[in-house]
């Protein structure tokens, strides 16, 4: 209850940073997580992990040994997530500067991003810099995964940024439509990001 009621205070609090209606269902984190490498010692990035409904999937998949990097814009979730996650190793900062903000906690190269970001409600360019930053931290053999909610895929934003993935990355592949999930969602895996 307390992931609903912190999610719930969030997006009255910035309704124009929040583009769910609720927290990421179990089935959808499994499926986003699976990207994760479950061996070695694997650096992954979560963007906008909000009240963590995806970051307890992907430490299950994380192992020891492994690192794993939350990025939040919002001040409350970092505090929120500092306290109900304290494994967590999360930093504050807009993902639009990853790498910078990489580089600050000794990282500059990770093996999986997986992201909950609200792409459909940002500006074009605000699209474009966040998968430039994706792409300049994305190891050789490292994936991208986000989701888009199938109700919202024929917004404008939604379209622009399927458009951007193709662009952004060699590899684009559509998942089937997680229907156990307030929305129902539809994944993106992307790999071998396209150099500039």
């Amino acid at each position: 209850m307390a992931n609903y009621r912190a999610f719930i205070e969030r997006a009255v609090r910035k309704p124009n940073l929040v583009g769910a209606v609720a927290p990421s269902s179990p089935s959808l984190a499994r499926e986003m997580a699976s990207v994760v490498p479950s061996s070695g010692t694997p650096v992954v990035v979560e963007l906008g992990p909000g009240t963590g409904a995806l970051s307890g999937a992907i430490a299950d998949r994380v192992p020891a040994g492994g690192r794993q990097v939350a990025i939040e814009l919002d001040g409350g979730m970092v505090e929120y997530l500092r306290t109900e996650l304290p494994w967590l190793e999360v930093v504050q900062g807009d993902a639009a500067r990853l790498g910078e903000l990489l580089a600050e906690i000794g990282v500059d190269k990770v093996d999986a991003v997986v992201s909950g970001l609200p792409w459909s409600i940002f500006p074009g360019q605000l699209q474009r810099d966040i998968l430039h930053q994706v792409g300049s931290v994305l190891a050789p053999g490292g994936a991208f995964t986000t989701f888009a909610y199938v109700h919202a895929l024929g917004m404008t934003g939604a379209r622009q940024f399927r458009r951007r993935l193709d662009l952004s990355f060699d590899e684009v592949l559509t998942s089937h439509t997680v229907w156990r999930n307030v929305p129902p969602a539809r994944i993106y895996v992307c790999r071998r990001p396209r150099q500039d």
